[in-house]
């Protein structure tokens, strides 16, 4: 059995995969509430000792830099160990991913099906690819061309400055670094960032907060209620920031796809980009993608997909497991 993990900093799925024939069969899957444990080797203790399989491949895709087989959790106060977790597993490694280098691993292993379009691109695209994934937080990743395959790779380019275009986004800079010191994208481009985004809004008289999204924001996911009022024009606050949080996703993809030369497509990930689809579809996301001046032209040229297969990251740690073992 290959045991893989989808580990963020709201949740950790982990599952046994079966190998059938070269593709990925999954035997059994379980989510748990990252924050409710000290650490990711209590959560696979956990998982462990309730499948009863026995596991001769490992690997976890975890949102953070992983360096020498360690990872210090930027959402979690946690530090993964790849020996301790070998040691755990009674196995002699275990293999640790950045979550969306892992992601992109996982895009080999979906169907047409998984995905839909934004940008059809240029026809028979080829070259680099890239992912960005937002949720938690703002994750980013490379696939390199080498001409026959596409190589993974994993960056930080979320924890990047945050860069304004107009006067509003100005203020929101200024309002953000009062708040936090250094803003990256990650400030505006994750379920925390949407929120901020609103209450940015909010406080700076750009629109009245209705009494009972107030409510709704007290007693519940914020970032869920902002969206959701946005998505069903109920509040011209809600709207006004799911309408930003949108332009910044598209801009910050373009970002991306330049400094990757994407040519190959980019891929749009993460647990947000599925359930606010309907926005992403409109102008709003490709005009701020391809608003870099002169390179217009090479990023309408660029295919562009949301991924809607949530459970891509883990086969893709699945995936880079069956390749190492």
């Amino acid at each position: 059995m290959i045991l893989a993990g989808d580990i963020g900093g709201t949740s950790a799925r982990l599952a046994l995969f079966d190998v059938h024939k070269e593709r990925l069969v999954p035997v059994v899957e379980r989510t748990y509430s990252s924050g409710q444990y000290k650490g990711l080797n209590e959560i696979v203790t956990t998982f462990s000792g309730s499948s009863g399989q026995k596991v001769r491949a490992a690997c976890f895709g975890i949102a953070g830099p992983v360096q020498d087989g360690r990872v210090v959790t930027p959402n979690l106060a946690w530090v993964v160990d790849s020996r301790t977790l070998a040691r755990d597993l009674h196995l002699p490694s275990v293999k640790l991913l950045n979550d969306l280098e892992a992601n992109a691993y996982g895009i080999a292993a979906l169907e047409a099906q998984d995905f839909v379009t934004l940008n059809t691109g240029a026809l028979g695209a080829t070259g680099n690819a890239a992912v960005i994934s937002v949720g938690t937080g703002l994750g980013e990743a490379g696939l390199f061309w080498n001409g026959k395959a596409h190589q993974p790779f994993a960056c930080e380019g979320g924890h990047a400055d945050f860069a304004p275009r107009d006067e509003l986004e100005a203020k929101l800079l200024l309002w953000l670094r009062a708040k936090y010191g250094h803003v990256s994208y990650e400030r505006v481009l994750s379920g925390a960032g949407l929120l901020g985004i609103y209450e940015f809004l909010r406080d700076t008289g750009q629109g009245e907060e209705p009494v009972e999204l107030r409510e709704e924001l007290r007693r519940g996911d914020g970032p869920a209620a902002i969206s959701a009022a946005g998505l069903e024009g109920r509040h011209e606050l809600c709207i006004r920031a799911l309408d930003l949080f949108v332009s910044f996703y598209g801009a910050e993809a373009g970002n991306l796809a330049l400094k990757t030369m994407a040519t190959g497509g980019v891929f749009v990930g993460g647990g947000i980009a599925p359930r606010i689809l309907q926005k992403l579809k409109t102008p709003a996301f490709m005009a701020a993608f391809t608003g870099k001046g002169r390179m217009k032209p090479l990023l309408e040229a660029m295919p562009v997909k949301v991924i809607m297969k949530d459970s891509a990251a883990l086969l893709g740690a699945a995936r880079f497991a069956t390749l190492s073992c």
